[in-house]
């Protein structure tokens, strides 16, 4: 599905870690974000990773409330959607649906760089 407006291209969809503990945003085609063309081949080199103090376990679970959420490996949070189908803002025209993914990416926007 090639994606069809600004906030599925542009927002995060969820967040992901590679294995130096570093982490970067990926949209709704799982891509990094400004990718609209699910044909278009993308590679792990295309994800721009960086470091974050004191994102915790407990603010990864915070970010990804709903089922499903929270992805681990080894006991190892290692991917948090901020969204899903039924909770995501653009598709519904629900107030209560940005105000709670606006209030995920305020977190993620007061972490600093390790």
């Amino acid at each position: 599905m090639a994606l069809d407006n600004f906030f599925k291209i542009n927002f995060p969809y969820g967040i992901k870690v590679n294995n130096k503990g570093e982490w970067t945003a990926f949209n709704r085609e799982y891509k990094p974000l400004g990718y609209s063309d699910s044909k278009e081949n993308v590679t792990e080199k295309d994800f721009k990773y960086c470091k974050y103090k004191n994102l915790t376990p407990t603010i990864l679970r915070k970010l990804g409330d709903h089922d499903g959420a929270v992805e681990k490996e080894n006991d190892k949070i290692v991917k948090v959607f901020l969204y899903n189908d039924g909770s995501n803002p653009s598709n519904f025209d629900k107030k209560d649906l940005y105000n709670k993914y606006f209030a995920k990416l305020e977190i993620l926007s007061k972490l600093k760089k390790a």
